[in-house]
């Protein structure tokens, strides 16, 4: 059951750093997220969800 745990952190930083890439922030501000989310996946994530850049999707 523990591993459950992992895969949904591993899904959702996964998510992150796709949605990281699709903003409009410059490359070293891009790269300094997906550092902090791959160092820190949890903690990274968490932080990301509240300050960090979101993906300007647009239809």
């Amino acid at each position: 059951m523990k591993w459950i745990f992992g895969v949904i952190i591993f899904v959702l930083d996964v998510w992150a750093i796709a949605s990281i890439i699709n903003t409009n922030e410059s490359m070293g501000t891009k790269i300094l997220w997906i550092l902090l989310i791959a160092v820190l996946p949890v903690i990274g994530f968490v932080i990301w969800w509240f300050a960090g850049p979101k993906a300007n999707y647009s239809v």
